[in-house]
């Protein structure tokens, strides 16, 4: 129990840190993509722990959410080492960068306001049985999608794939 709180503790702390670390170099596309990116993953433990502390757990984070996130996230670094090296002009679009923060922004406002919506009814496991307590919510930003979270998260994809100007995976993400 307490090496799971260590796990915990350890990934919030690494989180934030990241997240510093991004903001002290967001002159590049690079810092404000780690910014961004610790801090989704961060909020989303944080916000299930207010709304939905039942399920709080070491995957709220999604930080292991599944091998092909992991894939998706190294070709997203990999596509922006090689195009910065090979295509470096490609990456002082700046205004392409704010847009994807603006995107991806919007995204984590949509997702999180689904999450809060939705509180206890939430969870980031797709459950294949009702349980007795689940309640369907089809009122507020649930009454404009049927999976608002869904959105923001394709948002959210969206928008990174911009702040990073990465074409290949923007693309492969259209594709999905």
């Amino acid at each position: 129990r307490s090496k799971d709180r260590a796990i915990v503790t350890f990934t919030g702390f690494f989180l934030g840190l990241c997240v510093l670390v991004g903001l002290l170099n967001s002159h590049l596309s690079f810092g404000i993509y780690l910014a961004v990116l610790a801090a989704f993953h961060f909020s989303e433990f944080a916000i299930t722990g207010l709304t939905n502390p039942q399920n709080l757990s070491f995957d709220s984070y999604l930080v292991n959410h599944s091998k092909a996130y992991g894939i998706a996230a190294v070709a997203s670094w990999c596509e922006h080492i090689v195009t910065l090296y090979m295509f470096p002009e490609l990456k002082s679009k700046s205004y392409i960068t704010m847009t994807g923060l603006a995107i991806c922004i919007a995204g984590e406002i949509l997702r999180k306001g689904a999450m809060f919506q939705a509180g206890r009814n939430f969870n980031h496991l797709v459950q294949d049985t009702k349980a007795k307590d689940h309640v369907l919510v089809t009122s507020g930003v649930y009454s404009l999608s049927r999976h608002p979270s869904y959105v923001g998260w394709f948002l959210w994809s969206v928008g990174s794939q911009l702040i990073l100007i990465n074409p290949l995976c923007l693309v492969e993400i259209g594709r999905a």
